[in-house]
């Protein structure tokens, strides 16, 4: 052991000086924790407890950006060859093997090692941590003195740092506060439905959410016989003195209206603070898909999708689909009621969803011409609710189209062609019934056959729309009848007219058909012309969902063309044309007289236009008599009741408006601003003048009108 003595003394002093940098390290990053903490506080309000977050991200800094707490064995014994001469740079020695010494290095590291256990241990091992030691006590004296700070210093120097770093304007107007109160503190606390923590503030102007409980503490630098806050210039608030020395008075509200208070200081009175509400805000749902009513028609999968986006401005805790489907029809019509969820799960926190459902129709239990009627309703965590508009998913009913029922009316004015486009569907589902027992040219004729079918029938419906007949072209006969080879007809004109025009409507400028109605029938050519094409390709099944569509709109406008006239018979007195007639007698002819009191309603808006009036003499420096005084006390109530409901409107001309009537008796004191600011809100109070009708203004002409009535005034003497 003797051997390695030298080496377990530099071993030891390196664990120390280790140890010594570290324990630096942690309090050079609690003093700064500590005195960022207590500055945050005393600027921004913030709390103690973020010294604990903010200390250990200073120490992992720190850790990472200085390595001296690491230092090595082989460091130690370079830093004592130059801190102590009498080794003659030979402390490396011991800490070499001794096998792989000479002679020489041996006989030095027996020197050096009755050297080392003489040596006293170095001050610079704790250098760093006195120094650390005292920034720490400099910092807890400074962290002491900025929270014990004077109220008024703070609002002077810190006030405006929080509000540029609050983003609000500089040039705002500094909160004016009874000089009687050293500091005040107020801690708001939101309701629960919006899910966020309390906060601190050191200004009496509040913004809380509804339902909120503020916390008011004020300190006074005397003591104080009583404190109230007076709420809209009705409800009176008093504080507690929460010490026996009434230097500290505390008080808490709920808040749920918005309006403005004042502080009342044994007498004194504060100017106004203004008191906003957040209020909470139904959810709201937009539906993306589907359209608000759709039909499914014969052939196409018979599920929606349901496309929806919530939003709240707390959080969603509930949605669900009410569906409500429709089966039967008239007396026999049947409602089934349930509720669809979604999948996503509603935590109350989320504030925005993207969900998606798809609506079975076959699970929901939907048949043919049933109707879905379904909406969406979202709760939130106030428990307010919005429910989303109806939207109708219906089935078309192919077995009701087939029917009869309704053809032999005498009002129906196209049965035979509704007829027609039935009769096409029947043969083709008898063709796809027969594909199995039959040959393939046969299947390919009478699907063609049908084909043709369709193209008559659209070309007969086109004839509605102006379109060309193509059923006459290629044809002689009817070409003969305008053929020109005659050389009688060399001159004309009508025939060769007639040749080469058209002599039916446009199809886009006919008019005996409703744009809805020309629309609709264009939707049911489309319908049929992709019906014939698929017809023409020998695909029958895939024709049948364009057909019944085609038929599902041709029903339509089936029932739009009835008319409905009521049968009257009304009984005339008889005529008696000798009595009365070429008599001249007109006594009994009196001419109509319709006499009614109307009563002026009172104009609940003339004080606030007198005042204006009132307003602008004082502007002049013109004194008001006593009348004229009680009117303006009284839009001050007015102002007073809407600055209740609009503080941040109208709270600054409520405040001018009172000096302004604490200045009645000496006009000329009042300030010009405090005019402006009063007849600026008043102005915004009245409602827009009505407009009153005038002679449109015309172009002069030059006394052109005027001489011509005057020449043929003189004319007609």
């Amino acid at each position: 052991m003797p051997e390695a003595s030298g080496k377990y003394i530099i071993s030891n002093w390196q664990k120390k000086w280790a140890r010594s940098n570290l324990f630096a390290l942690v309090l050079l990053a609690l003093s700064a924790a500590l005195f960022l903490t207590t500055l945050f506080h005393v600027v921004f309000s913030a709390s103690f407890w973020l010294i604990v977050p903010l200390f250990f991200v200073l120490v992992s800094v720190l850790f990472f950006v200085d390595s001296l707490w690491k230092i090595s064995v082989p460091e130690v014994a370079r830093f004592l060859n130059s801190y102590f001469p009498e080794l003659e740079e030979s402390s490396e020695l011991t800490l070499k093997p001794a096998e792989s010494l000479n002679l020489l290095e041996r006989l030095q590291r027996q020197k050096v090692e009755h050297i080392l256990p003489e040596l006293p241990e170095p001050k610079e091992f704790y250098k760093r941590l006195k120094l650390a030691s005292i920034i720490f006590f400099v910092s807890l004296i400074l962290s002491f003195l900025l929270a014990k700070l004077p109220f008024s210093f703070r609002r002077a120097h810190f006030m405006p740092i929080k509000e540029a770093f609050n983003g609000t304007k500089s040039s705002a107007k500094p909160e004016v506060i009874l000089p009687e109160i050293d500091h005040f503190n107020l801690k708001i606390t939101p309701p629960a439905y919006t899910g966020k923590s309390s906060r601190e503030q050191e200004k009496f102007n509040l913004i809380a959410e509804d339902g909120a409980v503020v916390n008011w503490q004020i300190s006074t630098n005397k003591a104080v016989k009583q404190i109230s806050f007076i709420f809209n210039d009705k409800e009176k608030l008093l504080l507690k003195a929460a010490n026996a020395d009434r230097t500290l008075w505390k008080t808490a509200k709920e808040i749920h209206t918005p309006g403005f208070y004042q502080v009342n200081l044994d007498g004194k009175i504060s100017e106004l603070y203004q008191v906003e509400v957040i209020k909470d805000q139904p959810p709201i749902i937009h539906i993306q898909s589907p359209k608000p009513s759709i039909v499914i028609d014969f052939g196409e999968p018979q599920k929606t999708l349901l496309k929806t986006a919530l939003s709240d401005d707390y959080g969603i805790s509930q949605a669900y689909i009410n569906a409500t489907i429709a089966s039967g029809s008239g007396e026999a019509v049947k409602f089934k009621e349930q509720k669809i969820s979604f999948d996503a799960a509603f935590n109350g926190h989320q504030t925005q969803y993207q969900l998606q459902k798809t609506l079975d129709l076959k699970a929901l239990g939907m048949q043919p011409g049933d109707e879905l009627y379904f909406y969406i309703q979202a709760t939130d965590n106030h428990q307010q609710e919005t429910r989303s508009e109806v939207y109708i998913v219906s089935i078309a009913d192919t077995a009701k189209l087939m029917q009869l029922d309704g053809m032999a009316n005498s009002l129906d004015v196209k049965p035979e062609l509704f007829r027609s486009e039935r009769q096409i569907i029947i043969e083709t589902e008898q063709l796809l019934k027969d594909k199995d027992s039959i040959k393939v040219e046969e299947f390919k004729k009478r699907s063609n056959n049908l084909g043709f079918d369709q193209k008559l029938l659209r070309l007969r419906y086109g004839k509605f729309l102006g379109e060309d007949n193509e059923s006459n072209i290629g044809d002689p006969e009817a070409e003969g009848e305008t053929s020109l080879s005659d050389p009688k007809d060399f001159s004309n004109a009508a025939k060769i007219l007639d040749a080469y025009t058209d002599k039916h409507d446009n199809a886009e400028d006919a008019g005996f058909l409703t744009p809805e109605t020309k629309n609709q029938l264009k939707a049911t050519l489309n319908e049929m012309w992709s019906a014939e094409l698929r017809l023409r390709t020998y695909k029958p099944q895939e024709a049948l969902p364009f057909a019944y569509k085609a038929l599902r709109l041709l029903k339509d406008l089936q029932q739009k063309s009835r008319a409905y006239v009521a049968k009257t018979s009304a009984k005339i007195a008889p005529l008696k044309p000798a009595e009365k007639r070429l008599t001249g007698d007109l006594t009994k002819i009196i001419e109509p007289v319709n006499q009614q009191d109307f009563k002026k309603p009172a104009d609940p808006n003339l004080a606030l236009r007198q005042s204006a009036t009132l307003l602008h003499q004082l502007e002049n420096g013109i004194g008001l008599g006593a009348g004229s005084q009680q009117i303006l006390r009284q839009t001050n109530l007015q102002l007073s009741s809407k600055a209740a409901a609009q503080p941040s409107v109208y709270l600054p001309a409520v405040a001018a408006f009172r000096r302004i009537l604490a200045q009645l008796n000496q006009p000329k004191n009042i300030r010009e601003t405090d005019i402006l600011a009063v007849e600026k809100a008043i102005q915004k109070m009245l409602p827009p003048v009505a407009k009153l009708p005038k002679p449109s203004t015309t172009n002069p002409d030059l006394g052109l009108a005027s001489s011509y009535f005057k020449n043929l005034n003189r004319m007609n003497r």
